[in-house]
């Protein structure tokens, strides 16, 4: 009965804290370092004055709508890969959740896990039940958000990612020549 007003009081700090500095359009992106599906460890520092980054956030694995927009990006990558950008889906679920769900929808993508609610707070994408709310951050190579899709469409996910990358302007990557001055 204690840890569970623990947690809970801790889900309210992060809450208000979340709702205090949410980041907008413009804005440096909370920086964070994340267990993956794939095994790996990411942060987004790594891509800072490389490639811009999309960051899903998505409510729970094994639920409809996250299923459909898993399966959209997995299906549909051959439309973002050629971008200079990687892309994440990310959920406060465990890792080995995150892990079973990639496998089961052909994630070829890694699926971010926080745990302990702390980056998706410093996105302001908490929901007050405890899960991340279905927003997609779009980072520059520099590291400013250049975007926020706060309607995302699970069914047209990848399409939407692919159109908007392209509004942005962020370049494909057999135009950049990677490694020449």
């Amino acid at each position: 009965m204690r840890a569970h007003k623990i947690v809970a009081l801790f889900t309210l700090t992060l809450l208000a804290l979340a709702a205090a500095a949410a980041p907008e359009v413009g804005d440096p992106a909370p920086d964070f370092t994340l267990p993956a599906s794939d095994g790996n460890i990411y942060a987004l520092s790594d891509f800072r004055g490389r490639e811009a980054v999309v960051l899903a956030w998505f409510p729970r694995a094994f639920t409809r709508g996250c299923t459909i927009e898993c399966k959209s990006l997995a299906e549909n990558g051959h439309l973002l890969r050629p971008f200079a950008a990687t892309y994440f889906m990310a959920s406060v679920d465990p890792v080995e959740k995150n892990t079973a769900f990639a496998e089961e929808t052909g994630a070829d993508f890694p699926l971010l896990s926080d745990a302990d609610l702390s980056v998706a707070a410093a996105y302001g994408v908490l929901h007050e039940a405890g899960f991340a709310q279905r927003w997609t951050f779009y980072i520059d190579a520099d590291g400013i958000i250049a975007h926020i899709d706060k309607n995302v469409q699970p069914a047209t996910s990848a399409e939407d990612m692919a159109a908007t990358l392209e509004e942005l302007g962020v370049p494909r990557r057999d135009s950049i020549a990677y490694g020449r001055d």
